[in-house]
């Protein structure tokens, strides 16, 4: 009778190229679409009906 031991699956070497990287979303740092975004956020917040940061009613 043989005995087989059933190893791990092994690691994925570009995952860990990648981790140390801190590799993410590329040009992550775009102010303008930042600013759309914002806007966006506010007017779906006037819109609903909901307050502003401020606590007031928009």
């Amino acid at each position: 009778m043989k005995i087989t031991i059933k190893l791990p699956k092994p690691r994925n070497p570009l995952a860990v190229l990648a981790r140390t990287r801190k590799a993410g979303a590329h040009a992550s740092y775009n102010p303008s679409r930042r600013v759309r975004r914002l806007e966006k956020q506010k007017l779906a917040q006037a819109l609903s009906g909901r307050k502003d940061d401020s606590g007031y009613d928009v």
